[in-house]
């Protein structure tokens, strides 16, 4: 059966993370995603580490050809490629796709139906439109850094490139919801997002707080922001994730600590008051904790309903027998670093199990391959080649 996306094309001109990230969600559902890279150079500033984890876990399910678009046969090889390509995915600077000759209303010229997926910084216009986009300036800009980490800490990265991947992921979605939206209109979109904006709307319910009651999130570590008693406790031998917010949840777990006197403690017998005295609570509470061990207060809670876990290095995480089930690290076999696994993608789809198709390709690998397809012929190709086109 073909995989969901089997009949989308997509020409890949993103770098770096934010647009290879948004990219890989139509690879891996199938799409044929064409990865137009520099000759020479590839991917920018990841060119160097072509086979390190990063590159390799960003850029599978793809096809690579090289093409230089400041050429003029490049650029009129990029709109060829273009009349019969269903997206175009780029993650440039707002005005890099302009000079270039290759934004929207030009490639709309061409082909009408085209979905055309731009990834910023800041946004395609505005004060900071013209900057340059990194993640870490986003989590900083886009609050994130002021609610993570210890109180009084001082800002706090996340671990991860939190408004890249997102920026990605949104940008996906609205390429995914414009095909849908194509099929009634025949009309193509132009689909933009960028770092920041996703930054802010990953706050969720953290810049709603303050949106609607006015109210400025802090950083509270590992505590849960507003569902107590909800955070990290110690163990006899380590540390669990415990989180019994909510009435129900909170009964059973007094029960399993066996102090049901909390539920009628004038100090913590509504939400509000663990609220006020959260400090005071989880005092007590790890004070219990730390008579037994993790794996015992997890069995403990886990048989009652009340949601706890091991927090794990990620060496243990793909160790533990539930993502082992889920099948989260995919194999894969690369010609150069032999068997390998990348990260599997998190979604399941009926009749359409992921799997790693092909491991990210070479440098310009396909590019005799595509242009073959597209029409030319092999002297046309080496006079491309000879131009310095591709």
């Amino acid at each position: 059966m073909p995989l969901p996306l089997a009949h989308i094309r997509v020409l890949d001109l993103t770098r770096v993370r934010a647009g290879p990230a948004c990219v890989r969600q139509l690879a891996d559902w199938g799409a044929d995603v064409v990865k137009i890279e520099q000759p020479g150079r590839g991917d920018g500033q990841m060119g160097d580490a072509r086979h390190g984890p990063d590159f390799q876990n960003l850029h599978r399910n793809k096809r690579s050809m090289t093409l230089n678009l400041k050429r003029p046969a490049g650029k009129a090889v990029f709109m060829k490629l273009a009349k019969s390509a269903d997206v175009v995915v780029e993650n440039y600077r707002p005005d890099v796709k302009h000079r270039l000759g290759i934004a929207y209303d030009a490639v709309r010229a061409v082909n009408p139906g085209i979905v055309y997926a731009s990834i910023s910084g800041f946004g395609q216009d505005g004060p900071y439109g013209h900057l340059p986009g990194f993640d870490q300036v986003a989590q900083g800009m886009g609050g994130l850094m002021s609610i993570t980490g210890l109180p009084g800490q001082g800002p706090v990265r996340a671990g991860i490139p939190v408004a890249d991947l997102s920026a990605g992921l949104y940008a996906a979605l609205g390429i995914l919801t414009a095909l849908l939206a194509r099929v009634e209109t025949g009309e193509g979109r132009w689909v933009y997002t960028s770092l920041l904006e996703a930054q802010v709307a990953m706050l969720d319910f953290q810049a709603e707080r303050w949106l609607l009651n006015k109210e400025v999130p802090r950083q509270a570590g590992n505590d849960h922001p507003t569902g107590i008693p909800t955070g990290v406790f110690e163990t006899a031998d380590g540390h669990i994730n415990i989180a019994a917010t909510g009435t129900a949840i909170y009964q059973r777990f007094c029960q399993v600590m066996e102090r049901e006197d909390w539920l009628s403690d004038q100090r913590f017998d509504t939400a509000a008051k663990r609220s006020v005295n959260r400090a005071a609570l989880n005092a007590e509470i790890e004070g219990i904790t730390k008579t037994r061990t993790s794996a015992e207060w997890i069995a403990a809670f886990n048989e009652v309903g009340v949601p706890a876990g091991y927090i794990y290095s990620v060496d243990e995480v793909f160790n533990d027998p539930q993502v082992k089930h889920l099948g989260m690290a995919a194999p894969a076999r690369h010609e150069e670093l032999g068997d390998i696994a990348l990260v599997a993608q998190p979604l399941k789809l009926s009749g359409a199990p992921f799997e790693v198709r092909s491991a990210t390709p070479e440098l310009g690998e396909h590019t005799d391959e595509v242009l073959a397809q597209a029409g030319y012929s092999a002297s046309e190709i080496a006079d491309l080649r000879d131009d310095g086109a591709i």
